[in-house]
This record gives C-alpha cells, structure tokens and sequence, in this order.
C-alpha cells in the first residue's frame, strides 16, 4: 500500500501542471459538455470526506514556547484526529534547526506519505525540505517560508502584511478626520521578517488616511517584554490616540502596563488572535478594542492538504484541479460586533 501512494503522490508532484492543462482544453473545447460549461475534472468535497488509504504524516514545529506555537500543535494533532484515515507521527517540539533538520530526516527515513512542517528557521530547514521531496514526500510549509521554492509541494502562511493593512485600515476610520492624531506601536521582534511585514502593512494603511506612526517600540512576543516596551512607550508619550500591539500573547504585559501608568485616553488593536484578547473584547472593559487574526489553524490546514496530496485528491471547492502551490490566510479584524464568530477559533 505505501509503495502505491508514494506513485500516487510522485504523479501529483509531477503532474499537476499537465492535470491542469487537460482541465483547461476540456473548459475551452467543450469536450462532454455544453458551450461556455466549466469542467471540473478534480474530486468534490464529498468524495475527499471519504476514508482512503491510510496517510502517514510526520508533523514537526517549534516549541511551543508561547501560546500561539501551542495552538499550532494541538491544532495539527485536533485535524488529523477528525480523519479515519490519517496517522500523525509529532517529532518533539524544538527550537533548534539542527534537532528538526534530525526529525525531517528521521520521517523520510521512515517512509512517511508527507511532511508538515512549520520550520523554526525556514533558511535553514531548506536543504532537508528539498531532500524530503526528492525522495517522493510531499512537504507543506507552515507559516515560516523556506528559501527556495523546491522545497515545498504546498505552502499555507498567514498574511502577516495585511495584518498591518487590517490594523491601520480600522485605526483608520476610527480616527476619521483626526489627521493630528498620534498612532503608536508595539511591534514584535524587529529582526523577523514578519514583523518588518505587518510594520510596513501598518505603515502604508496608515499612510493612505493621511497618518503615520507617531511613536514605535518593539517588544519579544512575551509577557514580561511587552509589559517594558509599553512602559517605556507611554512615559515617553503623554498623550496618545491609538495603539497597535503586534501580538496578543505580549499584550498582556502591555496592559498590565497601561493599567499601572493610568492611562485610558486610546484605544488599542490586538494582534494573532487569543482567547484572553476576545474576552476583553467581548467585556468592553478596557482600551482593547480589537485584535486581528493570525490564524492558529496553519497546521491544521497543512494536514488536511497533506492528505489530500498523498490520496491523489484535489482541493474540491475549487474548479481548478489540483492543490493550490501557495495559500495565504485572511487576516480579519475582530471587534465586539463580531467577536462571537471568531472566538471558537482563538487560542490559549
């Protein structure tokens, strides 16, 4: 059995582009159907709910170190659970590329039908993605992109960017006609490229109402960091109208540092999306007054798609064949208007 999905999945790794290609001539000749027909030649949602051949997926991630990594795997563990047909093999959390270079190639070794892997430092990772996939594994990146796009049949990321534009797009109307209004911001870690792309979202939102970031501090995505970031932020600004804070999991220190300080003049944008920030939300008892979403259900989607690639089946609500090479996730913004839609999906 494992012999004949490993050809199944060679198949999809290598012919997606020629599926794609018969599917397209089909919809253009009209071949088995009427004129202007679309003709969708991949598998329907009710043919990928059915039980398949068994899939044996390796899972590997970082540790989980703050909540959002937490949600990640449990997340990962929770959707292969949901399918009768799925085994998830976890290699131990760890935050040293060389352990998960060790657990990716432990997984080949071991023949497994796919890899999901949300890499603790995509660089580095790489070279061992390539080899899982020369070696006939499909590999679904998480979250952290890998340097080359050889080593990834699929790649599932939040959009770390528009969680900027989301932030600045609602500060913006917010503070509709304020042009004078001072904007400030709690960023993440700076030397992380997803923190330079929700900074740069932030900016260019900011920029297109005709405000800018008044007042920046970046913190570590911990307590104890946001709660100092805060502090020196707010002694350094007596007055302030807005605040974005990256993430949820730091905004607790960020808070607990607004309350000490006294202040209450601004309201405050949340970042990533836990279950502590919609709470406050859904109170209204404090300046946070919205968080935005970076979805904790990355690696979920990843086992669900690694199935599917490793079953031969295609993404079934789309008309396209196939599964798709990239996959950015929304980035919406949660607020006490529609905080009740989003809170089953926040994390601890």
């Amino acid at each position: 059995m494992r012999s004949h999905l490993k050809a199944r999945t060679r198949l999809v790794l290598t012919g997606t582009a020629v599926v794609a290609a018969i599917g397209l001539l089909a919809g253009c000749t009209g071949s088995g159907a009427d004129e202007g027909d679309v003709v969708d030649q991949g598998t329907t949602t009710e043919e990928n709910a059915e039980s398949g051949d068994t899939v044996v997926i390796g899972f590997s991630g970082p540790a989980a170190d703050h909540g959002w990594l937490g949600a990640i795997n449990s997340g990962a563990q929770a959707a292969a659970d949901s399918f009768d047909d799925v085994e998830l093999r976890v290699a131990e959390g760890t935050n040293d590329p060389i352990a998960q270079i060790a657990a990716v190639e432990t997984f080949v070794n071991d023949g497994v039908d796919a890899i999901v892997l949300l890499p603790s430092d995509g660089a580095a990772l790489t070279e061992a993605a390539i080899a899982a996939m020369e070696a006939g594994i499909p590999v679904i990146n998480v979250d952290r992109e890998f340097s080359s796009p050889f080593a990834a049949r699929a790649t599932v990321l939040g959009d770390n960017y528009g969680m900027g534009v989301s932030a600045g797009t609602y500060i913006c109307e917010q503070l509709d006609g304020q042009s004078d209004a001072v904007v400030a911001e709690i960023a993440g870690i700076d030397s992380l490229p997803l923190t330079q792309d929700r900074s740069q979202g932030f900016a260019d939102a900011l920029e297109d109402c005709g405000l800018e970031v008044s007042a920046r501090v970046a913190a570590d995505f911990t307590v104890a960091g946001g709660e100092a970031a805060a502090s020196q932020l707010l002694a350094a600004n007596p007055k302030i109208d807005a605040i974005w804070n990256h993430d949820d999991d730091q905004g607790i220190g960020v808070l607990a540092a607004i309350d000490s300080a006294g202040r209450d003049e601004f309201f405050m944008v949340g970042g990533a999306g836990s279950r502590s920030a919609m709470e406050a939300i859904q109170a209204d008892d404090s300046v946070l007054k919205a968080t935005i979403i970076y979805p904790s259900t990355q690696a979920a989607d990843g086992v669900a798609l690694a199935r599917l690639i490793a079953q031969g089946k295609t993404l079934g609500d789309i008309v396209t064949p196939g599964i798709p090479n990239r996959i950015v996730l929304d980035a919406p913004v949660v607020t006490k208007e529609n905080v009740d839609q989003y809170i089953d999906l926040s994390f601890e």
